[in-house]
């Protein structure tokens, strides 16, 4: 990354360049590396209280609602969403600009671009009510997030995939190919976690079997690691674009 002093002769220059890349690795490396210490954390520190359930069987796992409902567990899973949050809309919008450049005549492709575009703000806004709402504060909040969150992840996948579909039918850009089949693969692997999740999740609510809650806990861990591999791919996406920020040159500002 390259710093230019505002006050240098280079001022119209951009102030900060960084590769895209680099962004989409630090984006999803923060969400990735709290989940890391939240639940490793609540195993070290709080097991009990992480892994209890109102069935009281034996469970060996903290669901990530419990594991980021802790201290000092929940500032660091905040810290690390709030950071993360941003760039993410970013690359929202950088994808929607992308879109509307491959379907610049396309009304349908365009309609499903800007309906992608919301889906994937309505995400990231749903992640931010839940982890800023903890399951133990309000949890009829947390629980709404949680399901806007994996309701608008589920059917932006989805959009994303059918969109890059029509992208690999006419492209010859290997990188192109690689996302498409990159992102439908993480669609499926996604859909079906989340589908076996909830299996857990009610079976467990109704029989209060031992370990069930477990098998509930490591499938969604599996659900939240696979989104963020499906955001990931914005690694071959953008591979050689940059994100600048600049000064507007003297006889531009206002």
């Amino acid at each position: 990354m390259q710093q230019v002093p505002y006050g240098s002769v280079d001022r119209d220059k951009p102030l900060i360049r960084l590769p895209f890349t680099r962004l989409a690795v630090i984006t999803v490396c923060l969400p990735l590396l709290g989940l890391i210490a939240c639940v490793v954390l609540a195993l070290l520190y709080h097991y009990n209280d992480a892994t209890y359930t109102h069935c009281q069987v034996p469970n060996y796992l903290p669901s990530i609602s419990a594991a980021i409902s802790l201290t000092p567990e929940r500032y660091i899973w905040r810290f690390s969403i709030g950071l993360h949050s941003a760039p993410r809309f970013l690359v929202a919008a950088a994808y929607l600009s992308f879109y509307r450049g491959r379907f610049s005549k396309r009304l349908m492709e365009q309609l499903l671009s800007g309906l992608t575009f919301l889906l994937a703000l309505s995400e990231n806004i749903g992640l931010l009510l839940l982890t800023y709402v903890s399951s133990n504060e309000t949890y009829s909040v947390h629980k709404s997030g949680f399901i806007l969150f994996i309701g608008s992840s589920l059917v932006h996948m989805l959009c994303t995939c059918k969109l890059w579909s029509l992208i690999a039918k006419y492209s010859l850009s290997a990188e192109e190919m690689m996302s498409y089949r990159q992102k439908f693969r993480l669609f499926l692997f996604n859909g079906f976690f989340c589908l076996l999740a909830a299996y857990f999740y009610k079976r467990h609510n109704t029989y209060c079997e031992a370990g069930i809650y477990t098998l509930f806990a490591l499938c969604e861990y599996l659900v939240v690691l696979s989104n963020m591999a499906f955001h990931m791919t914005a690694y071959w996406d953008f591979g050689g674009k940059e994100v600048m920020v600049a000064t507007p040159p003297e006889g531009k500002r206002f």
